[in-house]
Order: structure tokens, then C-alpha cells, then sequence
């Protein structure tokens, strides 16, 4: 008996992963978390597959769920939603289940970030401007923020931010960044990436409006940084036609150095 913690994606029930897409077939018992899984998801369970809805769960009440499904044999599909490796509460499940000997295996999902970017049509590290995506959040109930990792602290980097699970405090995190990025830095709030309801709002630190942060789900996610919607940026040398490199070897003039 094995527990598969799956990865389910950011909402569309396409962007599972073959992976995990077959583990959910091959398990007769299904943990999903109901508030973000999308139920299209649960479509590939087998006939019969015993499917239980965590939302309402406690921790405790979730490891009975597993233990059972251990006592009786059968293996568990635990989705979770985006990628497990963030924000999951996936650390203190595996912790629970190494402690009674469960054996677990992780897949790998589509996380929010790479969806929201996505429907920007927008790669968010530009030659010149950022190579570099921070994932943070503000301070909730659920957790802390450890003392170092302020928005200000990021924002000093200049990186691309993905803000998530802090619409609901929109006006605070405007405030914290524009000092840094300036009014006219762009930003984008992506709510429920990739699902059917899916909604966008783009403007800059200075025209966004905080009210949106009542409009939207804490599950809305906020990008910041100069690679949004940037067309002025520097041209990679990757695919230059003097860069000498693995499979294009002999391109750099001679006694150029090796760039690979």
C-alpha cells in the first residue's frame, strides 16, 4: 500500500500530468482537497474508489482516513492542488505517515505561478530586466512570515514577484512594493488561473486598484516585475548565430571561450 500525493494543477482538469493522471486511476481510495481541486480531476478514479473531500478535515481526521486505507491495503491518491512543493501542508502529512511506516511517493503539478504566466502570454525572465522569480506571501493565520522574508527584502532585488494568497491585503502590498518597482512598474492580478472563470486584471503599482482585493478569492495571484508585457529587452544569446554551443558547436570565431 502506497499514498501518492499528486500534484492536481491550478484548476483546468487537463493540465494534470500523465503521472499523476494514471496514479488517480490506479488507486481505489481518492483524499482531495474540495476547496481548490476541480471535481473534472475525479473523473479518472476508478469504479467504486472511495472519494473523500479533506476540506472539512482536520489533520487527525485525514491520517485516519490514510491509516485506514493502509490497514485495509489499499493504496491513496491524495490530491493537492498546483505543485505539491509550496504551500501544500503536504511537509506535516509525510511527516505523520513516516512516523507509522506508510510508504508515500510525489508527483509534481502545474503550479498557480507557471498558469497565471501563462495566460499573461508573458515569460517572466527577460534577458536584462529579471532572471529571476520570487514566490512569497504575506503573513496569514495558517503562518508566518519568518523575519527576513519581507516584500520589501524581495522587492529590493528587483526580481519578478508572485505574490500569493494576499489579495485580501492588495493596499499593503501596493505600498510595501512601489518604493522599490516605482508607480509605473506593471502588475497583474490572475484569478483562478486556468479555470473556465478564469479572470485578469493588469495595470501598473500606480493605477492598480486596491479595491479589487475585495473583489477576488485569497486564491487570486499578484505578478510584479518589469518583464510584464516588456517588449524592450535584450535579446538572449542562446540562439545568437556565433554562439558556440553543445549542439551548435563551431559558431564562435576561433579562440572564443566555450559559453555552454
Amino acid at each position: 500500500m502506497t499514498v501518492h500525493f499528486i500534484g492536481a494543477g491550478p484548476g483546468a482538469p487537463d493540465l494534470l500530468t500523465l503521472r499523476g493522471r494514471d496514479l488517480i486511476a490506479a488507486c481505489p481510495v481518492c483524499l482531495f482537497a474540495g476547496s481548490l481541486v476541480p471535481e473534472g480531476v475525479l473523473a479518472h478514479c476508478p469504479p467504486g474508489a472511495r472519494i473523500v473531500n479533506t476540506a472539512p478535515l482536520d489533520l487527525e481526521q485525514i491520517i485516519a482516513e490514510i491509516a485506514a486505507a493502509h490497514a485495509a491495503g489499499l493504496d491513496v491518491a491524495r490530491l493537492h492542488s498546483g505543485d505539491l512543493s509550496i504551500w501544500s501542508a503536504m511537509g506535516e502529512q509525510l511527516r505523520r505517515l513516516r512516523a507509522l511506516g506508510i510508504p508515500c511517493t510525489v508527483t509534481p503539478g502545474v503550479p498557480a505561478f507557471a498558469a497565471a504566466a501563462a495566460s499573461l502570454g508573458a515569460e517572466l525572465t527577460l534577458p536584462g530586466l529579471a532572471q529571476s522569480v520570487v514566490l512569497t506571501r504575506t503573513p496569514g493565520r495558517a503562518s508566518a512570515m519568518p523575519e527576513g522574508e519581507r516584500l520589501a527584502a524581495f522587492a529590493a532585488t528587483g526580481a519578478v514577484l508572485a505574490i500569493h494568497l494576499s489579495v485580501h491585503v492588495l493596499d499593503r502590498v501596493v505600498a510595501e512594493l512601489l518604493p522599490h518597482y516605482g508607480p509605473d512598474c506593471p502588475v497583474a492580478v490572475v484569478w483562478r488561473a486556468s479555470w473556465p472563470d478564469e479572470r485578469v486584471v493588469r495595470a501598473t503599482l500606480a493605477t492598480l486598484d486596491p479595491a479589487l482585493g475585495s473583489e477576488m478569492e485569497r486564491t487570486a495571484l499578484i505578478l510584479v516585475g518589469r518583464t510584464l508585457g516588456a517588449e524592450d529587452f535584450a535579446v538572449s544569446r542562446l540562439y545568437a548565430a556565433d554562439y558556440d554551443r553543445r549542439f551548435r558547436p563551431g559558431a564562435a570565431a576561433p579562440g572564443a571561450p566555450d559559453r555552454r
